[in-house]
């Protein structure tokens, strides 16, 4: 399918509400392939919080009690995988008919990972990338994803994956995501400065692929009466404004930025617009030069204990 149209969606959660949250990612899914769209794509940690705010009673050498309660109820609304929580996503896919991009707090053992879900339209869950770098306060709640969990999906769409958030400043995983040959860049994240949807053009021009960006737009008022941020308790008060985007292969905005208000963005995608770009500049293929420049990836997981 050289031709089809795709969707990022900018809203907002029902925070750590997994739940509600799902039947809120279906309504979605619903609008949007009601356009006709056959790919979706939602922000980072749309499922259950992107706790923007939030410092979990962390100083250094110290943890309070009001933290560790906090932590509690954010695990407890975080997704396994597989779970009834990843099969009701796999039923929003098939019942919608589209490839379904999600970003979800999962759950392993005593760990937090910010994890993107990756769907497709029959329901068959593709796979999963887990952050490999979370960022700043981020390493407090979350824990590190390892390299074997960075997939390029080859879909009748084109070839699929994800990076999220500031990991797309991650020169490395940028250039082992381009070897893999991806062509629809899915950049779900939690940043809406302005300076966002240039990092976006530049992706999609270095590349030479869609990029699709999806940012929440998040008001205190979502939030629980005790969502202790710093923002403070204003219900109008915007902790996170958006800046939703998708951008084709020279670095063109085809839909967006978005900001201060819900809303979902479609754009058309024609892939041979890919090889028209990739003409003049291909930065792992005749704009490379391995004989100066080489980068090993290893994609093992890595596990603390192994039981034989």
């Amino acid at each position: 399918m050289s031709t089809f149209k795709a969707a990022v969606i900018q809203d907002a959660p029902v925070v750590f509400d997994s739940h509600a949250t799902l039947e809120k990612i279906n309504d979605l899914t619903a609008q949007a392939a009601g356009e006709g769209t056959t790919l979706v794509v939602f922000p980072e940690a749309f499922l259950s919080a992107y706790p923007k705010g939030l410092d979990f009673g962390a100083r250094v050498g110290m943890r309070s009690p009001e933290g560790r309660d906090a932590f509690r109820r954010y695990f407890d609304s975080a997704i396994e995988v597989p779970s009834p929580a990843t099969n009701a996503l796999a039923t929003t896919a098939k019942t919608h008919g589209v490839y379904l991009v999600l970003g979800v707090i999962e759950r392993e053992i005593g760990t937090l990972y910010c994890t993107a879900l990756f769907f497709a339209p029959d329901g068959t869950l593709l796979g999963r990338h887990r952050k490999v770098m979370p960022t700043a306060m981020e390493r407090i709640v979350w824990g590190y994803g390892d390299g074997s969990t960075m997939p390029v999906f080859d879909t009748p769409l084109g070839k699929l994956g994800a990076v999220i958030c500031w990991e797309n400043y991650m020169p490395l995983l940028r250039m082992t995501m381009y070897a893999k040959g991806i062509e629809l860049y899915c950049a779900p994240t939690a940043d809406d400065r302005d300076t966002w949807l240039s990092t976006m053009q530049h992706v999609a021009l270095e590349g030479r692929c869609f990029v699709l960006t999806a940012c929440q737009h998040l008001r205190r008022g979502d939030c629980p009466p005790d969502y202790a941020a710093v923002q403070g308790n204003d219900p109008d008060t915007v902790i996170m404004r958006g800046g939703s985007a998708i951008i084709g292969p020279l670095g063109q905005v085809l839909a967006g930025p978005l900001y201060n208000q819900h809303g979902i963005l479609t754009a058309e995608i024609d892939l041979a617009e890919i090889s028209r770009a990739k003409y003049d500049f291909d930065v792992v293929g005749h704009y490379a030069r391995p004989d100066i420049f080489q980068l090993r990836v290893n994609e093992q997981a890595t596990r603390p204990v192994t039981i034989d």
